[in-house]
């Protein structure tokens, strides 16, 4: 059953989201989303700074006795228009924190002035820069939310093929796969949905890709060959029009044989992670992370780090 400040928070969302149309002014957005998801401080004993790699500006997050810990390598949500390190700082410090790792959080270029595959191209820079630097694929995992998950899978499909190492694990929150929105949940899921409307995700695919690209793997990853990835976990809301962006993808990685954990959150919705502090359900989703991370890294840091109280 979901909380009563989830159910407060979805009305909320509900309501703004009513004024958004994806025809708006870019910059509009951008600035939108910076001062409502800046509004919210980053975890205690987190130290984040800035540090460009390979050219691309980049957020540094270390919690408190974390130097040297595994590395998260995490790409931002914003549907390729938006976003920032400073719009998803709150939410990876939760993470970092949690699961007592180090994060990497790149400053990727958006759409449409920087259009497919230029998001990639420097997710890609600032990966093998980091490679070259001395971190160890070993000891990273990637991950994203929405537009980030699919730049972290079209990253991970990228480095197989090319026969580089990947890393040892990947986690995707609420995972925007499919921009051709072929999936059933774009209809089942579209009265529950607080957030999106299916006939806005068109005009937001149009301006990252053109008609040619969307079909591509790396632009929709629910029509890659999905072998040889690392153990993922994805988290989905049941009441999110996305749901079958994730549902798709986990059945593709275990028909390719591997190794995928599928959470469907009751009653949530989009990177509803994004409210860390404010409901129980985020925090309980990013503990649920954390544990993962620790269980692929083989890390004995089961009881440091915790979450602070929701």
């Amino acid at each position: 059953m979901a909380s009563i400040r989830s159910f407060i928070i979805r009305q909320i969302s509900r309501q703004y989201m009513k004024n958004v149309n994806p025809n708006r002014d870019v910059n509009d957005m951008r600035s939108g989303f910076e001062v409502r998801a800046g509004a919210l401080p980053p975890a205690r004993g987190v130290d984040i700074r800035k540090e460009s790699i390979d050219g691309v500006n980049c957020e540094i997050h270390v919690p408190g006795g974390c130097d040297g810990a595994p590395l998260i390598y995490y790409l931002h949500g914003g549907a390729y228009m938006m976003g920032s390190p400073a719009t998803h700082r709150r939410m990876l410090s939760y993470i970092a924190r949690a699961s007592g790792m180090r994060a990497v959080l790149p400053d990727y270029r958006l759409a449409p002035e920087n259009r497919f595959p230029a998001a990639l191209d420097d997710s890609l820079t600032v990966w093998r820069a980091l490679l070259k630097g001395g971190e160890s694929t070993s000891n990273m995992v990637i991950g994203g939310d929405s537009a980030g998950g699919n730049l972290a899978m079209a990253t991970l499909l990228s480095l197989r093929d090319a026969r580089e190492r990947l890393p040892a694990a990947c986690f995707l929150l609420s995972p925007w796969l499919d921009l051709a929105g072929e999936g059933e949940s774009q209809h089942t899921r579209s009265s529950y949905d607080p957030w999106f409307k299916p006939e806005y995700l068109p005009t937001i695919a149009r301006r990252f890709c053109t008609e040619e690209e969307i079909r591509s793997p790396l632009v929709s990853a629910v029509l890659a060959d999905a072998s040889g990835l690392p153990p993922t976990l994805i988290q989905v809301g049941d009441h999110e029009i996305l749901l079958s962006d994730s549902t798709r993808m986990a059945d593709n990685i275990r028909k390719a044989g591997g190794n995928v954990d599928l959470h469907i959150w009751p009653r949530m919705w989009h990177v509803f992670q994004f409210f860390i502090g404010q409901m129980p359900e985020s925090k309980k989703a990013i503990d649920d992370i954390a544990r993962f991370l620790r269980s692929e890294l083989a890390t004995d840091r089961m009881d440091l780090h915790k979450t602070e109280a929701a």
